[in-house]
């Protein structure tokens, strides 16, 4: 089986200090059907993973590639590879006034499909969606995200990676800062959203999140490495021993 994202001796700096490496030859595969979880301190480069992987511009790549689905995506712009099937949450989900949800979703969808969608049936399934993360519908008609709690926001990302369906979906620390209510209806979206032909990647600092989630494999990264790799029951390690073994 082909794998649908495979990274190759990655190396990466932040635009404004071209002095120091953040990500040092990391390598990375994951297959169709996986659940593949990154973990490790702050400052050891698992955001700036998945910022790479879009190719945001506060970060450049100085040598290796980012193959999804085939094909070189290292240089590709971020519109693009969102369009190639890669969708991302973000710690902090962005506020936009003047925009209702319900507007963001359908513009989304148009983007992604290039179509428009059918009104009567993109409401019946927006509405569905919404049901099943326990959504109040009056959140459509709302702007986008303002006067959202930390927990509506998450929501509110599971609910565009339902809708959009890609065929990754990277999730950075989509439950900091959540209870465990909100926690658990994270894990259920993930779980709505897996399926045998896409991926996840879940960064996180938590084993909250991965508790009701099937997860193949648990990275370990440490100063721009991925230092171990193993299954669930390393997060576990992690979460009673934390990263001092591997940070030496």
């Amino acid at each position: 089986m082909k794998e649908l994202l495979k990274i190759k001796h990655l190396n990466t700096i932040a635009e404004d200090d071209s002095e120091k490496h953040i990500l040092k030859g990391l390598n990375l595969s994951i297959y169709p059907g996986e659940v593949h979880v990154i973990m490790g301190p702050n400052g050891s480069g698992k955001s700036t993973l998945a910022n790479t992987i879009f190719h945001s511009p506060r970060y450049i790549v100085t040598e290796g590639n980012i193959l999804f689905d085939g094909e070189d995506i290292t240089n590709e712009e971020t519109d693009k590879i969102a369009k190639k099937g890669i969708f991302m949450s973000f710690q902090t989900p962005e506020e936009i006034p003047g925009v209702s949800l319900a507007q963001f979703l359908k513009t989304a969808k148009h983007s992604m499909t290039g179509e428009k969608p059918n009104l009567y049936q993109f409401t019946k399934e927006v509405e569905s969606k919404m049901k099943e993360l326990g959504m109040d519908y009056s959140y459509l008609n709302r702007e986008f995200n303002i006067g959202f709690s930390g927990g509506e926001k998450k929501k509110n990302e599971i609910l565009q990676m339902l809708l959009l369906n890609p065929k990754l979906a990277i999730l950075d620390e989509t439950d900091s800062g959540l209870d465990v209510d909100a926690i658990k209806t994270v894990s259920k979206g993930i779980n709505l959203y897996k399926n045998e032909e896409n991926a996840v990647l879940i960064i996180t600092h938590s084993t909250k999140i991965l508790k009701s989630l099937k997860v193949d494999k648990v990275h370990i990264l440490v100063d721009g490495k991925i230092v171990k790799t193993g299954d669930s029951s390393l997060a576990k390690e992690i979460e009673e021993n934390g990263y001092q073994e591997y940070s030496k």
